[in-house]
């Protein structure tokens, strides 16, 4: 089977482990602070700060700045699950907006109708590894007082005019579960520029304490802990993130190059030309989805659907929920994700392709 994406691991994961085993700390030590110093290369973030995972990451960037009870926070009705359940976890409520019908990213054009004076913050996310219009995001926020809290967690090494995702609002998040661009297994980093921000993230994480070491706490907080095992990993990943990026726009490229001929049954994801996208899958849009999937796996092919958009999500039918959201969900029921891993190779990316022309011509 040819996977639809897996991570790259190798021997230099398990070098970086070696220096964990070797001096026996094992939770947010100095691997860790070497991650985050590392992120911050690549982000220009001033403050990084390492957490379990990309969903309390946003909970803690909500908690930080005061989102809770009663609050209204705008999030795409096209995105994981993750993005407004951590809404919810904070208390808060989330209200979804449909998305851009080229970049299936959050339409910036569809917040305004949405404000009422219980909104609070815009949440938009980089979808599948390309960036949101975040100028037009943060027109609207500036012109409503709004907080913009970025799930960046689809956008490392994303950039939108030259300035990398998570870093335009006051605060954003990057995830590293394991189909990530790059991974630690699991993990999370929180983003900002803001120091009080930082370290109101930090005593979330951190048992409600500045510090770790002492038992007196300020605040209420809790255990959201990085590990230095998924620091080692994670500096090994940000050693090939150059690489993956590369692959990953090669991967793009040719299946677009390749199946142009067939633009008529089988269309590309629009590009934003200010966006410079890391492409996490390479997606298209067809309307035999499920037939093509079918025909895919008894080929050796795995594919993947689009994200259930979240007005239709089972858990949310007690929501009081506009249900008009035609984008998302003709973007679904024609949205299929192909493989899309680093190490795809040449030969099994001729094969899926190959497959797919002998779909559409039998």
């Amino acid at each position: 089977m040819i996977v639809q994406i897996e991570p790259w691991i190798d021997k230099s994961e398990l070098k970086q482990l070696k220096r964990v085993i070797k001096n026996t700390y094992v939770t947010e030590h100095e691997l860790t602070k070497e991650f985050e110093s590392m992120i911050k290369d690549l982000t220009k973030s001033k403050y990084v700060i390492s957490m379990t995972n990309g969903t309390v990451a946003l909970y803690c960037c909500l908690k930080a700045l005061g989102i809770g009870e009663n609050d209204e926070v705008i999030v795409p009705n096209l995105t994981f699950i993750a993005s407004a359940n951590a809404v919810i976890m904070a208390n808060a409520h989330p209200v979804f907006c449909d998305i851009d019908e080229e970049t299936f990213c959050i339409d910036p054009k569809k917040i305004e109708a949405l404000i009422t004076p219980s909104t609070k913050a815009i949440m938009p996310v980089h979808l599948y590894g390309q960036s949101a219009d975040m100028e037009a995001i943060m027109q609207v926020a500036e012109k409503h007082n709004l907080k913009v809290i970025e799930d960046a967690a689809q956008g490392v090494g994303v950039t939108f005019n030259g300035k990398h995702t998570g870093t335009f609002g006051e605060m954003g998040i990057l995830s590293f579960y394991g189909n990530k661009t790059i991974t630690c297994g699991e993990g999370g980093v929180v983003l900002t520029n803001c120091k009080e921000l930082r370290d109101k993230v930090y005593q979330l994480k951190n048992h409600g304490r500045l510090q770790k070491g002492t038992f007196t706490h300020e605040t209420i907080g809790y255990n959201f802990s990085f590990t230095e095992m998924q620091a080692a990993i994670g500096i090994s990943q940000l050693h090939k993130l150059p690489k993956i990026i590369k692959r990953k726009k090669e991967i793009h490229r040719e299946y677009c190059y390749q199946l142009s001929s067939l633009k008529h049954k089988l269309q590309p994801v629009g590009l934003d030309v200010r966006s410079h996208p890391v492409w996490w899958f390479t997606s298209f849009l067809t309307k035999h989805k499920d037939q093509l999937k079918q025909f895919l796996k008894e080929k050796g092919i795995q594919t993947r659907d689009f994200f259930y958009p979240l007005h239709m999500q089972p858990c949310y039918n007690h929501f009081n929920i506009n249900n008009d959201f035609p984008v998302s969900e003709d973007i679904f029921s024609r949205g299929i994700s192909l493989p899309s891993s680093y190490n795809l190779t040449s030969k099994e990316q001729k094969h899926v392709i190959n497959s797919i022309f002998n779909f559409y011509i039998k």
